[in-house]
Order: C-alpha cells, then structure tokens, then sequence
C-alpha cells in the first residue's frame, strides 16, 4: 500500500524550513538578536512560524491515523491540499505589514476545517469498525 502522508510531508516540512529561514532572515536585516525586540516584522514572521509549528503537526498526526484507519486515498488527498492552502494564505495574510484579515481568517478556517473533517472521518471509520468487525 502506498503512503499518501508520505507525499506531503516533505512539502510541509520544506514549507517550514522556509518559515524558520525567513524568521532568521528578518532577524538579521532587523538586528534582533532574541525575541521580537518589539519590532512588528520580527514579531509576525515569528508568528507565522509558531502559528505553523503549533497547528502542522497535530493536523499532519490526525491526517496520518486517518490514512491508517483507511480512510479514502480522494478525501485524503484533498484534506491535505486544503491544509496546504490554508497554510500558506494563513502566513501570507500573517507576514503583511498591513494584514489583511481576510487572508488570516481564511487560513484558519481552512486548517480547522481540514481538522475537523479528518477527526470527524476517523470516528466515523472506527465506529464502522466496531459495527462490522473484519474477522481474521
């Protein structure tokens, strides 16, 4: 069986080596050694990249127990292009000086949505399966 997971983490994980080189990158040319120093720029790349750290993983864990339960290959691929999307709107919406919101909103929604779905599909399978057990 191939792993769908599999495809997408690597473009997740490059997605935040991206963020983290950015969040350097804006240190640097804003000479911000540790912390925000109170500096706007600093302070939303670092949100970006935290925002991205904090919702990535649990959503990419849900997203893998979902695959493992065999949850169908169409749903997952779409769950993932949608947190694709939703990730990348969020930061872009994040990272402007003059946000706008819309783009911010946007992500979250997407990214919740995707959670939500998945969580949602996982139960649904695991009931079935409690319903009409596969015997061995």
């Amino acid at each position: 069986m191939d792993s769908i997971i599999a495809i997408y983490i690597p473009v997740f994980a490059l997605l935040f080596v991206f963020l983290s080189v950015n969040v350097i990158r804006t240190r640097r040319r804003e000479k911000v050694g540790l912390g925000s120093g109170g500096n706007v720029a600093v302070e939303r790349a670092m949100r970006v990249h935290a925002n991205f750290s904090e919702y990535v993983p649990i959503t990419l864990l849900i997203l893998l127990i979902l695959e493992q339960s065999g949850g169908n290959s169409l749903l997952l691929h779409a769950l993932f292009v949608v947190l694709l999307a939703g990730r990348v709107i969020h930061a872009w919406g994040v990272s402007q000086q003059k946000e706008n919101f819309t783009f911010r909103v946007s992500g979250m929604i997407l990214t919740l949505t995707v959670i939500m779905t998945a969580s949602i599909a996982i139960a649904i399978l695991r009931l079935a399966q409690l319903a009409y057990p596969v015997p061995f």
